[in-house]
């Protein structure tokens, strides 16, 4: 009887935390069935979504991080997780250029070998996997400060190397140079890097009588902290009604191999490999949570706008984001379903 409880919880507690995202999906995809906007919308949605409420949100994740100091705490946990996630990118790369024809859809696949849609559901999932301990949620934390540049820099290279231009142009040569200007000008990664820049200034800024920072923008400028958050929050839910409204079903048809490989590639073979090196590697139960959330949620939202922008088959993306995120649902049940029972959370 406790074990069919045990079950039944785990059951609901996975679905909860997936299948709000596949709601809103559809509440993007029922608005453009009725035509309440017209088909240029949604396009701009992604524009909006990449340009303005995805680096709020980088930012705010990785301003609200307390010390620089917490990131060498958990310095074992950046490290695999950097190492792990580069080596599934190199495979990947490989897997791509052998066996993915179209040039537009190559930095899409290889996006969604390794990466996750930890920046939005990642940290809440932790929370929810963790029953309450705050210390699983503070690893999560440290851990998507250093993984969500890294995803996102990875992307970028993902969809320049194959991809010359935003018209879509194959790459003729890889430019270095073309790459690290596409770096330093994301707009993801200039969120992340506005972040880290206020965390470098807050370790200059003298302590009060009251042992508060003298200066800080959550306390001094709150209008500003609000305003950030406020955008922030907007994040998530207009990326995923700005999929579903780019979503068509008849595209399944025409993509059903990528999908299924991507799929496999983004719910099974990531999360298992890396998860299970991570048992062997002593992993504790506060940073396995974090690390199922790293490696086991489905592609990434911003890979739609992102791929949009960059050239690449936002499409494929859109389709790959829908598809891993449904998988999730079950693929994640039966991680967390397992780690519980080998009492690795």
């Amino acid at each position: 009887m406790e074990d069919g409880r045990f079950f039944i919880d785990n059951l609901l507690f996975t679905m909860n935390a997936v299948m709000p995202i596949v709601a809103v999906i559809s509440v993007g995809y029922f608005l453009k069935q009725i035509h309440l906007f017209d088909e240029k919308f949604f396009p701009l949605l992604n524009k909006l979504c990449f340009r303005c409420c995805l680096p709020c949100l980088l930012f705010f994740n990785v301003y609200n991080v307390e010390q620089i100091s917490d990131i060498a705490a958990y310095g074992k946990l950046c490290l695999y997780a950097v190492v792990s996630i580069l080596i599934f990118f190199l495979l990947a790369l490989v897997f791509v250029h052998f066996f993915v024809k179209d040039a537009l859809q190559k930095g899409v696949m290889l996006q969604c070998a390794y990466r996750s849609n930890f920046a939005i559901i990642g940290i809440s999932l932790a929370m929810s996997i963790s029953s309450g301990d705050p210390q699983p949620v503070v690893a999560a934390s440290i851990l998507s400060s250093v993984s969500i540049p890294f995803f996102n820099v990875l992307a970028i290279i993902a969809l320049s190397i194959f991809v010359d231009d935003e018209n879509g142009n194959p790459a003729k040569k890889i430019s270095v140079f073309s790459i690290l200007k596409k770096i330093a000008t994301n707009p993801l990664i200039i969120g992340v890097a506005t972040g880290l820049f206020c965390l470098l200034i807050r370790l200059l800024i003298p302590y009060g009588s009251d042992g508060e920072k003298l200066f800080t923008v959550k306390k001094s400028l709150p209008f500003v902290y609000k305003a950030v958050s406020m955008l922030a929050q907007c994040a998530s839910p207009v990326a995923l009604i700005a999929l579903g409204g780019n979503f068509t079903f008849s595209a399944v048809s025409r993509l059903k191999h990528k999908i299924i490989v991507g799929v496999l590639a983004r719910t099974v073979i990531c999360p298992v490999v890396c998860l299970y090196f991570a048992v062997k590697l002593g992993f504790s139960s506060i940073e396995f949570p974090a690390l199922i959330a790293l490696y086991g949620t489905p592609l990434a939202v911003s890979t739609v706008p992102m791929s949009a922008e960059m050239g690449s088959d936002a499409e494929l993306a859109g389709q790959l984001v829908v598809w891993t995120t449904l998988a999730s649902a079950f693929t994640l049940f039966i991680i967390i379903f397992i780690s519980a029972q080998l009492s690795l959370i």
